[in-house]
């Protein structure tokens, strides 16, 4: 069964006939041509496909495209403005936050819905909103660094 979809991508109305059972990374990568959420385990729990759902961190491998009907969805490449990165983008690069790259993209994305929600947060609270990620490069300090770096900015 299809139904038509509307919602708002980075900011860009989208609407789109999809399947009842798409899930929103398929979805976003091969719909929408938006390749930063990675299909890492398909099953929600490496967080390499986390994206922003009105504002709040949300695995796209488990959440169906129709559910999000009428929502924001933001993606890492909604976060760069005019050529620019985004402060967590500078931030991961300019601290070594990212080394592979492939859960960088969910990393930023969870950062940022912390960051909204709290923009001086403690190391708790960032390993906290970072749990439901994993990276198999870094061993996180750098990553916890890069959100501390882009928190402080932030706040000047």
């Amino acid at each position: 069964m299809k139904r038509i979809l509307s919602l708002k991508i980075n900011g860009r109305a989208v609407d789109d006939a999809v399947q009842d059972n798409l899930l929103l990374v398929d979805f976003l990568r091969d719909r929408q041509a938006l390749t930063g959420a990675k299909k890492g385990c398909d099953g929600g729990e490496c967080g390499a496909c986390t994206v922003l759902i009105d504002g709040q961190p949300r695995l796209s491998c488990i959440t169906l495209a129709a559910a999000c009907q009428g929502s924001e969805v933001e993606t890492i490449e909604g976060q760069a403005r005019d050529g620019h990165l985004s402060a967590l983008q500078r931030a991961f690069h300019e601290n070594l936050g990212a080394q592979c790259g492939f859960c960088t993209p969910g990393m930023i994305m969870a950062a940022e819905g912390l960051l909204r929600e709290n923009p001086d947060p403690s190391v708790a609270e960032i390993k906290t909103a970072l749990g439901g990620n994993i990276c198999r490069c870094t061993g996180y300090v750098k990553i916890i660094k890069s959100v501390q770096v882009a928190a402080a900015e932030a706040r000047q």
